[in-house]
């Protein structure tokens, strides 16, 4: 069997195994309440929504249609690499491209775990001239490991077990991003 099947083999006794920590109609709840707080703190100030590639894109599609009012799409790719501890050193495979001088800006991530790319995203954010940045979420992982003691995004959906997750956005070995709950590998 050649690797791809493997890993494909791999993906889907993952997912029959995996623990369903929320279904789909918990993460519909979780979203419709994040889009009214959105709603509330951002419908007057036309932001910029960015979308972190790739976690972040199904996020952005279930999301973004329950924000009825006006707003502008982007997105950007970033990672943060090696094992340094500063968050803001990052590997940008797609900088944001847009003029942020003077802008609200809302970046949409799939999952703060803990929280060094995001926090670097939000500091680039700020440093190109945005002049208000806010953070959104679908999960805020459970643990005392943050880059910084009591982070938080500005909007998050839902608290969820320090086990690894997947599904809504994040992924097992690049599967299942796509799935509709929020799913835990069996044993971690």
């Amino acid at each position: 069997m050649d690797k791809r099947k493997e890993n494909l083999a791999d993906a889907r006794q993952a997912m029959a195994e995996a623990d369903c920590l929320v279904n789909n109609d918990q993460v519909e709840a979780a979203l419709d309440t994040m889009a009214a707080a959105i709603t509330a703190k951002l419908a007057e100030s036309d932001p910029l929504v960015f979308t972190v590639m790739n976690g972040g894109l199904v996020l952005a599609g279930r999301l973004l249609p329950k924000l009825n009012f006006p707003l502008e799409v982007a997105y950007l790719h970033a990672s943060r690499y090696g094992h340094a501890l500063n968050g803001t050193l990052l590997d940008w495979r797609v900088r944001p491209t847009q003029d942020l001088r003077g802008r609200t800006v809302l970046v949409l991530d799939d999952i703060l775990d803990e929280g060094w790319t995001l926090q670097a995203i939000l500091e680039h954010m700020k440093n190109e001239g945005a002049t208000e940045v806010f953070s959104a979420v679908l999960v805020h992982k459970d643990h005392e490991r943050k880059a910084f003691p009591g982070m938080r995004a500005d909007f998050s959906g839902l608290d969820v077990a320090d086990r690894f997750l997947f599904g809504c956005g994040m992924d097992y070995k690049g599967y299942w991003r796509n799935a509709p709950g929020i799913y835990a590998l069996k044993g971690h």
